[in-house]
């Protein structure tokens, strides 16, 4: 069941396994087709390194703007179903690699805080390879209780991110 306001949502995209650029790719097409959203602004793609302890291969990063009549909850199993129909396989170990990754970033002016939903994503103010594709598509977004997407972006270091030829 949906509501009747179309509300805008951010999706990070993100892969480091059997060709990220084509897995990228393949979810914008995937995003497209989910019920009640429309995919309306997509990203440049970077290279970014990747988090954690892990040794594993460089990501391609993105990010898509939406608008959608689904509820946050509803919204974000589409996007985990989404993964899951792009093969991707929840990973053992935090940080590791993976095929396709889809992570609700901001819905409307929601601030949410409930077990397996949070939104704003959580560090998405410190994460360059969040930032930096966001801002390419909505750099005046006010992140609730975070601030505008080009000052997020300015307080942090991005020198690292590298933008792939289209």
């Amino acid at each position: 069941m949906s509501t009747q306001r179309w509300l805008p949502a951010y999706v990070g995209l993100g892969s480091n396994l059997d060709e990220p650029p084509a897995q990228i790719a393949r979810a914008y097409e995937a995003l497209a087709q989910v019920t009640d959203t429309r995919l309306v602004l997509r990203s440049q793609r970077y290279r970014t390194k990747p988090l954690g302890p892990i040794a594993q291969p460089d990501f391609v990063n993105a990010a898509a703007g939406l608008l959608t009549r689904l509820p946050p909850r509803e919204l974000l199993a589409a996007l985990q179903a989404t993964e899951t129909r792009l093969g991707r396989v929840r990973p053992a170990e935090r940080w590791g690699p993976r095929r396709i990754d889809l992570d609700l970033l901001v819905y409307g002016t929601a601030r949410i805080d409930e077990p397996g939903l949070s939104i704003p994503h959580p560090g998405l103010a410190e994460r360059a390879f969040v930032l930096r594709p966001l801002a390419d598509i909505a750099p005046e977004l006010r992140v609730p209780g975070l601030g505008l997407v080009r000052d997020l972006l300015a307080a942090i270091d991005a020198s690292q991110i590298a933008v792939l030829p289209v």
